[in-house]
């Protein structure tokens, strides 16, 4: 049979696959912030061949955040995770600048700055008229509504949320959470883009805390609450749900790792949110962030952290802070 030749038709539709943003290769991630999540999320994408840029506020931060990314690989490295040629390779795929002009360039771009509404939705207005119409720009949130932040952005259709669980480059799931105008295309993309890192996709719809935050606070609150009453010392309530429930660490350390300033920030926006009074702080939480006892990053949260954010010993933990 004689073959069919190529109609107008036929290249018009191959056009349109090769410019929609759902045939487009992702190859280039801009970050907005440089911080522990930031960190996290550059080691992750660089280790999967793709170059990162890295976007601070100024050069003091900027500064940190490349001394951030060295010592967290170092640490790796003393634990044979790293070699020093991987950790070269690395750095090598990863730019840190404070010119966010640069995220134009990019394939996807993602603010992962703290956990303010204002100046999450002032950084997406900015992506929003740098980046190429099909460039899907994401939101790293835990507890805002993602439609209300996007709500003044012209193109609202290509934002989405993703909520990673630290430390990133170990823990394989991600969140993809949909606002109410994000399309499917970009929703497609994402969890297309989100196996190729090798983390776990699972779609959320927007709702405060999505999955593992609003099911994650309530324990850690009233473990924190258990501690303030004297009913346990800190080493024996994550003991014990360690052992009885197959954790990888307690809930007051897993606080720590978290942060616990960013953990507040959590808790008190789904109080406001939902009014339920299992996400209302425990005082002893507020107590801990008004003495800047942040967790792991600044070295001692309900426990106390060496640099490489390891507990010292069991005999120095908070036991009996309340």
């Amino acid at each position: 049979m004689p073959e069919q030749p190529f109609s107008l038709k036929d290249l018009e539709q191959e056009m349109t696959m090769t410019s929609s943003p759902s045939a487009t290769r992702i190859e280039y991630v801009g970050l907005v912030g440089g911080g522990v999540m930031g960190r996290g999320l550059a080691q992750t994408l660089s280790a999967q061949g793709l170059n990162v840029l890295i976007v601070e506020k100024n050069e003091e931060k900027a500064q940190r955040c490349t001394e951030g990314l060295s010592e967290n690989m170092d640490r790796e490295i003393q634990r044979w995770g790293m070699t020093e040629g991987e950790k070269r390779a690395l750095l090598s795929r990863i730019k840190v600048s404070t010119d966010i002009s640069e995220v134009a360039n990019t394939d996807f771009v993602m603010e992962v700055v703290d956990e303010q509404f204002d100046l999450k939705q002032e950084i997406l207005l900015r992506l929003d008229k740098l980046c190429d119409p099909h460039t899907i720009i994401a939101s790293k949130t835990s507890t805002l509504s993602l439609t209300k932040i996007a709500k003044p952005v012209q193109s609202p259709n290509r934002i989405i949320g993703l909520h990673f669980a630290n430390p990133v480059p170990k823990t394989p799931l991600c969140e993809i959470v949909r606002a109410f105008q994000t399309s499917d295309e970009t929703f497609e993309q994402t969890r297309e883009f989100i196996k190729s890192i090798g983390k776990t996709p699972v779609e959320v719809y927007e709702y405060p805390g999505f999955i593992t935050t609003r099911v994650i606070i309530p324990m850690v609150n009233e473990a924190m609450y258990i501690l303030m009453e004297g009913v346990a010392s800190a080493d024996d309530i994550d003991t014990a749900m360690r052992l009885a429930y197959t954790l990888p660490m307690g809930p007051l350390e897993l606080a720590d790792s978290m942060g616990l300033e960013e953990l507040l920030a959590w808790m008190e926006s789904m109080f406001q949110e939902l009014g339920d009074s299992k996400y209302r702080p425990c005082p002893l939480l507020r107590r801990l962030v008004r003495e800047q006892k942040y967790g792991k990053k600044s070295g001692e949260g309900f426990f106390r952290y060496d640099e490489s954010g390891n507990r010292i010993s069991e005999n120095e933990s908070k036991e009996s802070v309340s």
